[in-house]
């Protein structure tokens, strides 16, 4: 009986173990995992305004020449929604709506009604006008005008960044670079270099607008050959008086304003610019001023044409 007892229990002890293993435990629930943030990109324009982004913008609007052709010179074209009047330059921005001129106070209902990711801006902008733009919460990029060629490549990888097109803008710098360095190279050794005047508006003969030191018109003569006439003035941009040119006496006249009907006949007609030496040497020459003014990649056919007018030996 006692045996019959004691094989009871232990049988009844094994079944229970038996049944404690075999019941499965549930598994804690996962905690949900956290969405990751997504990594961001920053960028600093021209006057130290930071901007950032989670993706490249896709609905740019360009209130410049400059930033217009940059965007579509290194193949950003389809990401411009907006732009100024006066960027018309390539034909493919003139597909592009405009939000209006940019003279006096901005097109801010037009601007936002566009619902821009970003807002491109060279220094034809003023601080003042950027300003204003951020306020309604816009992201705005300032860039300074160049003032030299490696300024202009940096200004193009600016744009690049911000868009995403690194690659493509690289080989437009290498192209450029080696165009410039060509000129550069057939002008180092050359003794000769003519005074330039570079005449941007002569509404007022008696005194007309040029270019002084510091621009990159002064910059393009200077690379070409050239001597500007008007370097000594004071301002990027200033009027001379007509007795102040005779005496500085130019070896040849560029022609900005000739899109306006300024001609070299009307020139030599002006009192007093008979005794010029770019007047009695019929060296006036017309000259495309957006391929001068406009600080984008155009700048590089600038001093290719300016080069030829200076030194036209150098095609021979």
């Amino acid at each position: 009986m006692k045996k019959l007892l004691m094989l009871v229990f232990v049988f009844s002890f094994l079944l229970g173990a038996c049944t404690t293993a075999a019941t499965p435990t549930e598994a804690p629930a996962p905690e949900p995992t956290a969405e990751p943030e997504p990594e961001m990109m920053t960028f600093v324009d021209d006057l130290g305004n930071t901007l950032e982004f989670a993706e490249y913008p896709q609905a740019i609007i360009s209130l410049s020449p400059s930033t217009t052709e940059i965007t579509f010179a290194i193949g950003a074209g389809e990401q411009v929604v907006g732009r100024d009047d006066q960027s018309l330059f390539p034909e493919a921005a003139l597909d592009v709506a405009s939000v209006g001129a940019m003279w006096g106070e901005l097109p801010t209902e037009t601007i936002l009604a566009m619902e821009p990711d970003l807002v491109l801006a060279a220094q034809i902008i003023s601080e003042e006008q950027v300003q204003s733009l951020r306020d309604l919460g816009l992201n705005v990029y300032w860039q300074a005008n160049p003032v030299t060629y490696e300024e202009l490549w940096d200004n193009l990888r600016e744009i690049a960044v911000l868009t995403g097109h690194e690659a493509e803008t690289e080989a437009l710098i290498v192209d450029l670079d080696a165009r410039v360095k060509a000129v550069q190279e057939v002008v180092a050794p050359l003794s000769y270099r003519p005074s330039v005047f570079y005449e941007l508006d002569a509404t007022d003969p008696s005194a007309p607008w040029t270019s002084g030191a510091g621009t990159f018109i002064d910059y393009i003569i200077t690379e070409a050959g050239g001597f500007n006439a008007a370097s000594a003035l004071d301002g990027d941009y200033a009027q001379i008086s007509a007795e102040e040119l005779v005496a500085t006496n130019p070896d040849v006249i560029l022609l900005a304003d000739a899109l306006y009907g300024v001609s070299p006949e009307s020139v030599a007609e002006r009192p007093g610019w008979d005794v010029i030496t770019a007047v009695k040497n019929n060296a006036i020459f017309a000259i495309d001023p957006t391929i001068m003014s406009v600080p984008g990649p155009r700048l590089v056919n600038a001093l290719e044409e300016v080069v030829k007018l200076l030194h036209p030996e150098l095609a021979e």
